[in-house]
């Protein structure tokens, strides 16, 4: 992209702010994932405002992306928990999306399907190609659908404190996770509740609100079986760092617009006080 346009990267912060295209791209996505092979989006750290920022433009999208899930089998299983649940949460987030809609609610549940149902074999078992396959597949298909819909409050949460305490993202996000859920449920209960049921739950029967709860229990089961941590405390985040922090979630206003539920800093901060 800086190859073909004049200027500080800085300076295309924000949406549709790169004038013209760079030079062609070829990727090869090593992990399952981000998704960026499919993406308009880059993420960068800006280390004077502790704040993690994108570029969005459609001159981001690839040339070409190659998919091969032999070249995952490597990934170490802490690496392939913390970037499949990323993955996983790109779907989440999408499906829950104000923006979501018929096609992105088609990628998004069919990358949940995909991810919640291998990512413990791929933990386990690195090797076991038909498990990387379906991470590597709803990866991508994740990707698709957020790059429409949009991630959520989730990624928000994510990016102060990613970029202060250097949190792998993976792991920022599925510690951000089940309080951001807890949180939107009540605002898209019947969404939250068909989660549930594409992660394998009972929900016959159930209210929405019922069944939303039990897509959390999933996932809360889920990060215990991949040994992801649970505490912000567990890498140096303090009490007095949380006002700064929520401070910090109200400035990614471009992931806000797309929660369910309008966030006010004071609920920032007892979000992020729940995982402290």
């Amino acid at each position: 992209m800086l190859a073909a346009n004049d200027g500080e990267i800085t300076s295309f912060f924000g949406i549709d702010l790169v004038p013209r295209p760079g030079l062609p791209l070829l990727v090869i996505p090593t992990t399952a994932g981000t998704g960026s092979e499919v993406t308009p989006i880059a993420i960068l750290s800006d280390d004077d405002e502790k704040l993690k920022k994108g570029i969005v433009s459609p001159y981001l999208f690839p040339t070409v992306a190659l998919l091969d899930p032999e070249l995952t089998v490597g990934l170490p299983p802490r690496v392939t928990a913390a970037t499949g649940m990323d993955a996983l949460i790109h779907a989440i987030e999408a499906y829950t999306s104000n923006n979501a809609e018929p096609l992105t609610d088609m990628l998004a549940c069919r990358a949940m399907e995909l991810l919640y149902g291998s990512i413990r074999r791929a933990f386990r078992d690195g090797s076991d190609l038909d498990a990387r396959s379906s991470m590597l597949e709803g990866s991508m298909l994740a990707g698709m659908a957020f790059a429409n819909a949009g991630v959520t409050a989730v990624h928000a949460f994510a990016y102060p404190i990613g970029a202060e305490f250097h949190i792998p993202h993976g792991i920022a996000n599925a510690i951000m996770l089940t309080p951001v859920m807890e949180f939107n449920m009540v605002a898209r209960p019947e969404r939250f509740a068909v989660i549930a049921a594409i992660f394998g739950q009972d929900v016959a029967g159930c209210t929405p609100i019922a069944g939303a709860g039990r897509a959390i229990e999933a996932m809360r089961i889920l990060a215990a079986d991949l040994e992801l941590p649970k505490r912000l405390s567990e890498y140096g985040v303090k009490e007095e760092d949380l006002d700064g922090l929520a401070a910090g979630v109200m400035k990614v206003t471009r992931l806000l617009a797309n929660n369910p539920r309008v966030l006010t800093q004071p609920e920032a901060r007892d979000i992020y006080r729940k995982v402290l």
